[in-house]
């Protein structure tokens, strides 16, 4: 809880702050990579760097978390920031790393905002820092427990067993512990960090959604190269270089958007490659021959390029595709309607896909009486929904 005085101070400077937010983050990695390039390494994504994903995924927690504290000082913030600390184990965000984001984040809002920056508003805002901070240390130390790292060391060697073509620009790969120890727990909707070492000699992460989560040993990742797309670099390397018998570095598996125990009808609903989780879900339901009545609503290009369309077509789930005619719509927002289907009462839904059909599929649910807390989305990459709803 921020204390009264820093209340009233960030209350009247958000809108200024919140406005320069943009500003204030493109300084903050611009300097902070100049100086410490080492983070650039394996720990920051560099085509989320250059799309300015991460830097808008930043701005919209910094202002969402001090909006939340402003409005709902009496709240936890776990709601707020679960995905957000389950990102940074993903990827090993240490507690000495908050250190070093304070120092260029505050450098940056001096910066960007000059003498409007004085030491009253530079306490207030710490204040708000140092709460977001503490908060995600607590809960990222807990991930780490539960996933049995040691100093957020999570990362171990798989060998591919098998490479599977799904689509022309999608392929699975099939992996096993590379020292043949147990695999580690996984929930039906997480993801791994795969870290690779580039042409250039950098390591990059990228995260996949396990789309099989067997018992049997192994783990299947599904990745789709992206073309064009400095962020989709990782993926790109992996379709051209990675075959059976190559290993690849995992992280253990994190995400907090997974399957909920209970009885509840389901609502899969994903479009492209977001499928991943869906797939994996509907795995766990068969597997554990569950009774749950099972709606599955997908958006593609076409059948040709709907990958894992087989793994969809489980027996106990109903499903409902729909496929592009005409002009391609990458972000297929408006592709999916859902005018006419009933919707179960009392249902809960898992979204997956890109972020403006996810809003217009979550909008169009809520009409259709969905309420809006069981609507659980997860998004590949920084959350750029995060603060924008």
């Amino acid at each position: 809880m921020l204390s009264v005085e820093s209340a009233a101070i960030v209350r009247a400077t958000l809108p200024v702050v919140g406005a320069s937010l943009d500003a204030i983050t493109a300084r903050f990695y611009e300097t902070m990579f100049s100086e410490r390039p080492e983070l650039l390494d394996g720990l920051f994504n560099r085509g989320n760097q250059a799309n300015g994903e991460q830097r808008r995924a930043l701005a919209g927690s910094v202002a969402s978390f001090a909006t939340m504290l402003l409005d709902h000082p009496d709240e936890r913030p776990d709601a707020l920031l679960a995905r957000i600390a389950h990102k940074h184990t993903a990827v090993g965000v240490t507690d000495d790393q908050y250190v070093i984001v304070h120092k260029y984040l505050f450098g940056a809002i001096a910066e960007v905002l000059g003498e409007a920056v004085t030491a009253e508003v530079a306490a207030a805002w710490d204040e708000v820092y140092w709460l977001m901070a503490g908060a995600l240390i607590a809960m990222e130390a807990r991930i780490y427990a539960e996933a049995g790292a040691c100093d957020g060391d999570t990362w171990r060697r798989w060998r591919v067993v098998a490479r599977r073509d799904e689509t022309p620009d999608t392929v699975s790969f099939l992996l096993r512990p590379a020292d043949g120890a147990p695999v580690p727990p996984a929930r039906p909707g997480q993801y791994v960090s795969v870290r690779v070492r580039m042409p250039d000699g950098v390591h990059q992460l990228r995260q996949y959604t396990l789309s099989n989560a067997g018992e049997d040993g192994l783990r299947r990742i599904t990745v789709k190269r992206v073309d064009g797309d400095p962020a989709g670099e990782v993926s790109t390397l992996l379709h051209a270089t990675v075959r059976p018998g190559d290993e690849l570095i995992l992280s253990a598996p994190f995400g907090e958007v997974t399957l909920e125990d209970g009885d509840a009808p389901l609502l899969l609903v994903s479009a492209g490659i977001g499928c991943t989780p869906m797939v994996a879900m509907l795995d766990h339901l068969v597997t554990t021959g569950s009774r749950r009545r099972v709606l599955v609503l997908h958006a593609d290009r076409s059948p040709a390029e709907h990958a894992l369309r087989e793994d969809m077509l489980r027996p106990a789930a109903e499903r409902i595709f729909w496929y592009e005619s005409g002009a391609a719509a990458p972000d297929r927002e408006g592709l999916m309607n859902l005018d006419g289907i009933e919707i179960p009462d009392g249902a809960v839904a898992y979204l997956c896909g890109p972020v403006p059909f996810m809003r217009d599929v979550r909008a169009q649910l809520i009409r259709a009486g969905v309420a809006a807390r069981d609507i659980h989305y997860e998004v590949f990459g920084p959350d750029l929904w995060l603060g924008a709803n």
